[in-house]
């Protein structure tokens, strides 16, 4: 029985976006060692029923204090060293650099997955200049590096990270658990959804000031926003749902339901690695408003299955939202159903499985 090491910042993102992949391990008679922070009793007992081993280890996500990062790295060491498994997968950046030291220390296979850039790289200076400096460290003995986005691919490229590389799409969408939802009716009000962190980078000003300007205009549009909110924002979105501008709904277990109500799914981000959000409202035949990035424009094909603006751009993120809400109730489903089509053509996330089983098979041929 192989042993499989997983190391990532989040029990909850690897439950939402990976714990298929952990089902076939474990169905291929592997054993699973998980090491997370467990923000998510629910979700790590989930893992724990299914026969993973969970190994709790704090990471301080954003932080850059060197002293913690050392201590991060010897408990991977610890870990690496206790289990030696046959390989080592990682998530996220810190999961990834000092999870890739520790394994080739141990000459452990490791398959790495950049799911997006981050702020550190994103934003430039001396952060970022350490940070590709540590990719590079971290990553040089990968057998295999996941990009989730071109993007991704061409930072990697430019810098030398990484020896073997791989495009996946994304972490994939769950067609079956993210199924096709009925239209809402044309008689119900028309119902815009954002889903993400209320923060600068996600395209918040952008998205309040487009929706105070159309309750303005008095057209009957509602905006729902779900996700957490950074302080800063927290008054004046209280401000504005006094106001019957927003509707904010904190963060929500499930999502579905209002999708379920939702006419068109709105993602103003500056910056992704490969949109959730958007693949799974597209799965369920929602249209999209979305950035004209990368990460965004892999999944929303403009004027076929939603529209994109240029990021940060407020009055044409106006222009494309008055386009969604005039476009008729058949248009808008039309725009839905291709993009479920387009989910399940090129986004299943059984394809994404099938790639990491694939390139591990390559290092642990039991597992096929």
């Amino acid at each position: 029985m192989p042993t499989i090491a997983i190391l990532t910042n989040s029990i909850s993102g690897l439950y939402s976006f990976r714990r298929e992949l952990v089902e076939e391990l474990v169905d291929k008679g592997c054993k699973v060692v998980i090491s997370s922070p467990l923000q998510d009793e629910e979700k790590a007992a989930w893992f724990a029923d299914k026969g993973c081993v969970i190994e709790k280890i704090e990471i301080d996500r954003r932080g850059t204090n060197p002293i913690r990062d050392l201590k991060l790295l010897a408990k991977y060491r610890r870990l690496l060293r206790y289990y030696h498994p046959a390989a080592v997968l990682t998530y996220t950046a810190k999961p990834n650099i000092y999870g890739g030291i520790a394994a080739a220390r141990y000459n452990i296979p490791q398959l790495a997955t950049i799911t997006g850039l981050g702020y550190a790289i994103e934003h430039g200076g001396w952060l970022s200049r350490l940070t590709t400096m540590l990719y590079r460290i971290g990553l040089r003995n990968a057998v295999c590096v996941f990009y989730q986005n071109y993007n991704i691919e061409k930072f990697c490229k430019a810098n030398h990270i990484g020896k073997n590389g791989r495009n996946v799409p994304g972490s994939g969408v769950n067609l079956e658990y993210n199924a096709l939802l009925p239209c809402p009716s044309p008689e119900e009000p028309l119902r815009l959804l954002f889903v993400g962190r209320v923060m600068k980078d996600k395209g918040i000003d952008e998205l309040l000031d487009v929706a105070c300007r159309m309750k303005h205009e008095g057209l009957g549009v509602e905006f729902h926003l779900v996700g957490d909110c950074e302080e800063r924002y927290e008054s004046k979105l209280r401000q504005l749902q006094q106001e019957g501008i927003v509707m904010w709904h904190g963060r929500v277990a499930d999502v579905r339901p209002l999708l379920a109500t939702a006419a068109a799914i709105v993602h103003p981000s500056y910056h992704e690695g490969m949109s959730n959000v958007l693949m799974e409202a597209a799965a369920m035949g929602r249209p999209a408003v979305a950035s004209d990035i990368c990460g965004c424009r892999e999944v929303v094909d403009d004027g076929v299955t939603g529209y994109l603006f240029p990021a940060g751009d407020s009055e044409e993120l106006y222009i494309k939202l008055r386009k969604m809400v005039n476009l008729t109730w058949a248009d808008r489903k039309a725009m839905g159903m291709a993009a479920r089509a387009k989910m399940e053509r090129m986004f299943d996330r059984k394809k994404v499985v099938a790639a990491y089983m694939e390139e591990l098979g390559k290092e642990v041929p039991s597992v096929l």
